[in-house]
């Protein structure tokens, strides 16, 4: 495998986490980065996520994740940033980590592969793209997600 198929396989594993929040969120891609021999590829959530639906926003995609055979081992369970980490079976990394003002954020990171260019992702997000400019606190209300009541 080489970067740029890493680079693919890690937008894929982006996009499989974000299509299993249901109802959907808003996202925009994060600071893409390569190392030596690595990719790095992010997705940063615009949806509000309340602090009451906060728990059932991570059990959605901590079950998919489980589902898709990833192996979850690391949860922080701090009350204001969550978060989880898990590898798939290739060795690929995958976050969610919950920032400042409930900002959900995704991550992967690849393992070390060949050598290669790496493109953009082909991947357009559902909204705004921010693209060269900082990608604001969660600002797009949900009916859902947004509400103050556990779901």
């Amino acid at each position: 495998m080489n970067m740029q198929e890493a680079a693919e396989h890690s937008d894929a594993m982006l996009d499989g986490a974000l299509a299993a929040i249901d109802p959907g969120v808003q996202w925009a891609h994060d600071q893409n980065s390569t190392g030596s021999c690595d990719v790095t590829r992010r997705r940063t959530v615009l949806t509000i996520i309340s602090d009451q639906r906060r728990g059932s926003f991570l059990g959605v995609v901590e079950r998919s994740w489980k589902k898709s055979g990833y192996d979850i081992y690391s949860v922080r369970k701090d009350k204001e940033f969550p978060a989880f980490f898990a590898k798939s079976s290739e060795g690929f990394g995958i976050s969610l980590v919950i920032a400042d003002q409930g900002q959900a954020r995704f991550e992967v990171n690849s393992p070390c592969v060949e050598k290669s260019q790496v493109a953009e992702p082909t991947a357009k997000p559902n909204g705004p793209a921010y693209e060269g400019v900082e990608i604001p606190r969660p600002n797009v209300h949900s009916d859902f997600w947004s509400a103050e009541n556990p779901a």
